[in-house]
């Protein structure tokens, strides 16, 4: 059985990261998104399992003294980490797995996966970045000029990625990142894998 393949994708808060996955994820199979563990509380109308495990900050601990994640970091002050088990079982049975996390965890991925495919998500201008964290409404002035300097830290990091998507026109950023996918599944590695019977058929000839 052929192994999946790890995308790691990161973007500045704010920049469509996770619209642009959920929208992928509609039009591209035997692929799935690693849900998280984070500390955070969670937001209104986030499940638990399906968007995040929200655990407390106890026990996110003894799993990182556990070794049960593959990389974790700290974020606005809430922790987050990706289940080291859980995404190897879904690469071993021939699943691709999309981890959405920070530059930080990104770069952790990759000494641990280097031929992982790493994508870095970023916004059309400084000012449309701005407009979409004001549009939530979930934050005062305060809060969000505090994420717009975060916001301009991480994408400082977009060099470290092999692939850089602009999410200006919404269908074009997708359609983009399903290219990404389905380049990499053209890939000869994966397809000897994946039509290894028909490679040996081809190339037998009978008289």
């Amino acid at each position: 059985m052929k192994k999946g393949k790890l995308y790691v994708i990161s973007a500045a808060s704010g920049a469509g990261k996770t619209s642009l996955v959920s929208a992928l994820l509609q039009q591209v199979t035997d692929i799935e998104v690693s849900v998280s563990h984070t500390t955070r509380a969670s937001r209104e109308g986030e499940v638990d399992g399906v968007n995040y495990h929200f655990v407390k900050t106890e026990k996110f601990e003894e799993m990182v003294e556990a070794a049960e994640f593959f990389e974790h970091a700290t974020v606005f002050g809430n922790m987050y980490g990706t289940s080291q088990r859980h995404v190897e079982q879904q690469l071993l049975s021939g699943k691709d797995v999309i981890l959405e996390i920070d530059w930080q965890g990104a770069r952790q991925i990759r000494q641990l996966i280097p031929d992982c495919s790493t994508i870095y998500i970023a916004p059309p201008s400084i000012s449309a970045l701005r407009e979409r964290l004001t549009g939530r409404g979930q934050d005062g002035d305060d809060v969000i000029d505090g994420r717009m300097r975060e916001a301009v830290s991480e994408m400082s990091h977009y060099v470290e990625f092999d692939y850089l998507v602009i999410n200006d026109e919404f269908e074009l950023a997708r359609d983009n990142l399903i290219a990404i996918i389905n380049g990499n599944r053209m890939l000869l590695e994966y397809q000897q894998d994946e039509h290894a019977e028909l490679l040996a058929e081809l190339l037998t000839f009978k008289e």
